[in-house]
């Protein structure tokens, strides 16, 4: 299964109840350029689990930072490291 398909199936996995009124996952994009990436954890298996921060810099485009803040997951990187960012979140919440 792709990276995305695996996101879409965490996420249905929370919408249990009202979760997903108040929760989510956001991705946008930022001025670098590049991507962010936000999951919300309260309310899931996740929102006492550990994340160690993960950096990453291979060049001016080519890097990604991910780490948790407070309730949340949180993700940034450049144009072609999207992938990269969910596959972290991914391997996290196996």
């Amino acid at each position: 299964m792709d990276s995305i398909s695996r996101l879409c199936a965490w996420f249905e996995r929370q919408c249990v109840g009202e979760w997903h009124e108040d929760h989510g996952i956001k991705i946008d994009t930022i001025d670098n350029p590049g991507w962010s990436m936000k999951a919300d954890l309260a309310g899931t298996g996740l929102q006492d689990k550990e994340f160690p921060e993960i950096r990453v810099e291979r060049s001016q485009h080519d890097w990604f930072v991910a780490r948790r803040n407070d309730q949340a997951f949180e993700a940034f990187g450049g144009p072609m490291n999207l992938n990269e960012m969910i596959e972290s979140f991914l391997a996290w919440t196996e």
